[in-house]
Formats: structure tokens, sequence, C-alpha cells
């Protein structure tokens, strides 16, 4: 608004910009909720016999947003290179799903561990036999990696409705889809993985970003990496 406005000045259509003097709240970043190895392996454990279990397992371990694994299609997935093209979400717009450029308009590729591609393998056979018992009612003519049983791409509503029945399953209500995208950053970021890796994995704008979300766990890691330094001299001056 402050930016139309002040066209409205430059070409005269006003004198001042009244935007001018307004004052902006402060900016309060959400709390993280992450989830815990314990909480973690709990989830995975729920998963069991839940029917989008390959869904939530794809975005536990890519970081994946939701509609980016909605919208996923299978000439994006290259089983012989392991890696995953992501070039598009799924959006619903104005009680209609389309098809939208990833987050910040820039694709990007990914190579997640070898456990994804096992799972996407598995989900493609999963899909070839639904295809079958579906016969002509099937229509996922566009591809898409994650669908119902007739080929249809997957709803918003239908994702969270599965995910807070497992999540409530486990006493975690609070936790959201896109807790499983922080969980996944905080743990590579936990395994080494150096920050420009897990920044173009997210879909980052840039690694300043990734860093003023996840700040607090490098600035964990240094601490222990301080220690472990302090140990090695400690050794050395035994």
């Amino acid at each position: 608004i402050h930016k139309a406005l002040q066209q409205a000045v430059s070409v005269g259509y006003i004198k001042t910009n009244p935007a001018d003097a307004c004052i902006l709240p402060k900016y309060q970043r959400r709390e993280l909720r992450l989830l815990d190895e314990q909480e973690t392996r709990a989830f995975i454990a729920a998963l069991e016999g839940e029917p989008l279990r390959r869904l939530f397992l794809v975005a536990l371990f890519t970081g994946m947003r939701e509609g980016e694994i909605m919208g996923l299609c299978w000439d994006s997935v290259d089983f012989a290179a392991g890696t995953i093209s992501i070039r598009q979400q799924l959006q619903r717009h104005e009680r209609e799903y389309i098809l939208a450029p990833p987050k910040n308009g820039k694709p990007r590729l990914i190579l997640p561990a070898p456990f994804v591609m096992q799972l996407l393998r598995e989900e493609k056979t999963a899909q070839a036999e639904a295809q079958l018992k579906a016969g002509a009612l099937w229509e996922n003519e566009q591809g898409f990696v994650f669908t119902n049983q007739i080929g249809q791409h997957m709803k918003r509503q239908t994702v969270y409705k599965h995910f807070k029945n497992v999540v409530e399953a486990i006493g975690l209500p609070s936790v959201r889809f896109h807790d499983l995208r922080h969980s996944y950053a905080v743990a590579a970021i936990r395994a080494g993985d150096d920050l420009k890796t897990v920044a173009e994995n997210l879909g980052h704008a840039s690694v300043s970003f990734t860093l003023d979300v996840y700040g607090h766990v490098t600035g964990d890691m240094r601490k222990s990496s301080a220690d472990k330094m302090q140990n090695y001299i400690s050794a050395l001056q035994a």
C-alpha cells in the first residue's frame, strides 16, 4: 500500500503519502515446534497402517512443503539419479485446486536419502495396483505421485484429517504438518549438512533466511564444537 501511494505522490495525484505515518507492529517470529528424536520415533511407529504413511514420511525426511508434496508428479522423480525435482505446488484457489510455481518461484532439485526413494518406489507399485482395481474410474492424467483410490490428487482437508489422527494418537495434537519441515531442517543441520545445502533443499531464497530461522540450532552446534575443542586442548596439555 505504501509503495502504491508513493507512486501516486510521484505522479502528482496526491501531495503526501498517508502511509508514511503508519507504525508497523514489531514482527514476532512464531516459536518453532520440532519433533525431538523420541517424538519422531513415536510418529513413525504411529504411521503403521496409515494410508498416507509414505506421504508423511517423505515430508519428514525431505522438508518439502505440503503443497509441493501434493503437487509432486512422477515426471519429477528420477529413480536412476535418485533425485526429486520440485517444480510446482498444488494450491487451493477459489474452491479449486491449481498447480502453481514453488513458493519463491524457483524450481529446485533435491537428492534425498535412499530411504525416501524407496518409499517412492513403493508408492508407485501401490499406485499401479490401485489403478488396476479402479479400472475405468482411474483419472490421474497428470501423474500425481500421491493420489486417492481412483487417481485424484490429494485434498488438503484429507491430508489434514489423517495427520491430526496420527499426532493426536501419540499425544501431540498441537503439531502441524509444517512442523515436519522444521524437524527435517534441524535434523539435517545437526547431522552436519552445511547451511547452503539445507537452504537449497528447503527452497529458501537465501542462506541468511535459513540462518535467521534456525540460528539457535547452529548456536548450539557452535557451543558443542567449542566444548570438543576444549577437550582436545585439555588432552594435549595432559
